[in-house]
C-alpha cells in the first residue's frame, strides 16, 4: 500500500496487472501512474476519471486490459470505494471501459469520433446551463422529459 506524504498525493500503479500477476519491476515501471491530490478543486472521481481516460486514449492502458478492482484502487489511493465506483462508472457510460461481472472491469479501447463529440456536446451543454444557472437535478429533469418525449419540443 503506498505511503501517504503528509496527505498530499498519492501513487497506484494500473494497467497490465491482473489478480494473481506477478509482474517485473520493469513491467510495474512501465505501468501508468494514478495521483490524487487532496487539496485539488477537482473531486477524486474526476482526477481518477480523467487519469484513466487519458491512459486510455493515449495508449498506455490498451484494449483488454484488465483495471484493478474498485475495492483495491480505493484502498491504494486511500478513497472510499463509492469514488473509485463513480469514476468506474462513468467511463464505462463513456464507453471506455465494460465490467464483465466477477470477471472485473476492462479497457475497451479509445471512444469512437461520434462518442468523442456527444462527450464535447455533452461537457458544451453542462457549461452552458451553469452559466444560466440551472442546477444538475433541473438539468437531468429536463433531459429526462425530453427523452420521455414531453419536452416542449415536442409539445407543439
Amino acid at each position: 500500500m503506498p505511503e501517504r506524504p503528509n496527505g498530499v498525493v498519492l501513487k497506484t500503479t494500473v494497467g497490465q496487472l491482473t489478480v494473481g500477476s506477478n509482474p517485473t519491476p520493469s513491467a510495474m515501471a512501465d505501468a501508468p501512474r494514478l495521483e490524487v491530490d487532496p487539496e485539488s478543486a477537482r473531486p477524486p472521481f474526476e482526477q481518477v476519471r480523467s487519469q484513466l481516460a487519458g491512459a486510455i486514449s493515449s495508449g498506455a492502458l490498451a484494449p483488454e486490459d484488465r483495471l484493478p478492482t474498485i475495492r483495491q484502487l480505493a484502498e491504494d489511493l486511500g478513497l472510499a470505494v463509492n469514488t473509485v465506483a463513480r469514476a468506474y462508472r462513468e467511463l464505462e457510460t463513456a464507453g471506455l471501459v465494460e465490467t464483465r461481472g466477477r470477471n472485473g472491469t476492462f479497457v475497451v479501447g479509445a471512444p469512437s469520433e461520434a462518442r468523442q463529440t456527444a462527450a464535447q456536446v455533452t461537457r458544451d451543454f453542462v457549461a452552458e446551463m451553469h452559466r444560466l444557472g440551472i442546477t444538475p437535478a433541473e438539468m437531468l429533469a429536463m433531459l429526462r422529459r425530453e427523452l420521455d418525449g414531453e419536452g416542449p419540443a415536442r409539445a407543439h
